[in-house]
């Protein structure tokens, strides 16, 4: 396990290369990608759901259809997933709503490199400055704008440098707030889950767990989609069995009971959120309906 301790406005460590800190998407490529139609499959990554408080200081901050989660911390913020091209405007929008600004994520990090959750990272590494991390398995896909397999290997976006690359266990940590890296492939090489300590109202502790995704999504298994697939699914089911959180959340709010959760809290109920049971259950769930794809896929 490695820990990184980050300085407000840079990574700790030597001084990259000028060269390596180019974009790798132009301010012309980012925009139009930002202002591009959505697509009707697409339409519910840039429906508004007004950003909110989940615990503590983890917040809720991007759109119907896709999650984005930020982290406050005296020393600047954390910033989860940059959703769809079209849902980075919305995101920043939701940031500003709760009284905070683009310009104070410090990380920006993401849990895949599918287009819904990585189309909109270029737009908010460029407008907040923050450094970017992510795993060494999807930097090659981050940094060619494609996932160049599956359903989406068509969908093409503004590439995004990765400025450190985290590996399994390694924390990162920025004015006092520290998050952990867990390594999920299956869904992508490179699946990230990131979790976090937070407090509820009545100062109790609990530990939050953004999953990245173990869905299979139309991807191939037999035969799979990049080679190591279903090894890495399974290897994954094997850890998150083994993982204690009783705030679930992921990439998508249908995979966490987004709406039903926030009406509960809206209505009053301060732990609406906490979640127990929620994390073996999705894990549980997915596994069944892995291994069922995958014995239908072989027997064809």
């Amino acid at each position: 396990m490695r820990a990184f301790l980050f300085a407000a406005l840079a990574l700790t460590g030597a001084m990259a290369s000028a060269d390596a800190q180019t974009p790798l998407a132009t301010d012309a490529d980012i925009d139009a990608a930002a202002h591009a139609p959505v697509s009707a499959n697409d339409r519910s990554y840039v429906v508004e759901i007004a950003p909110f408080r989940i615990m503590d200081n983890l917040y809720y901050v991007g759109a119907e259809g896709v999650s984005s989660f930020l982290i406050t911390t005296p020393a600047g913020d954390f910033l989860i997933d940059g959703g769809a091209a079209q849902t980075a405007p919305l995101i920043e929008a939701h940031i500003a709503a709760l009284g905070f600004s683009i310009r104070d994520v410090k990380i920006l990090l993401n849990t895949h490199a599918h287009y819904d959750h990585a189309a909109g990272l270029a737009m908010l590494k460029r407008d907040s400055g923050a450094d970017f991390a992510a795993s060494a398995g999807d930097r090659p896909f981050l940094e060619a704008g494609q996932v160049n397999y599956g359903p989406s290997a068509d969908a093409r976006y503004p590439a995004i440098r990765v400025d450190r690359v985290v590996a399994d266990g390694d924390q990162l940590t920025l004015g006092g707030v520290t998050l952990t890296a867990h390594l999920t492939p299956g869904h992508t090489p490179g699946c990230t889950s990131w979790s976090l300590d937070v407090r509820g109202a009545d100062g109790a502790p609990h530990r939050a767990f953004i999953d990245c995704s173990e869905t299979v999504a139309g991807q191939r298994l037999a035969p799979e989609s990049y080679p190591g697939m279903v090894a890495n699914y399974r290897a994954t089911f094997a850890k998150v069995r083994a993982l204690e959180a009783d705030i679930f959340l992921a990439s998508h709010g249908s995979m966490f009971n987004l709406d039903a959760k926030r009406a509960r809290q809206i209505a009053g109920d301060a732990n609406a959120f906490v979640d127990p049971t929620g994390l073996q259950h999705y894990n549980d769930a997915m596994e069944a309906a892995f291994n069922m794809e995958l014995a239908q896929e072989s027997a064809h």
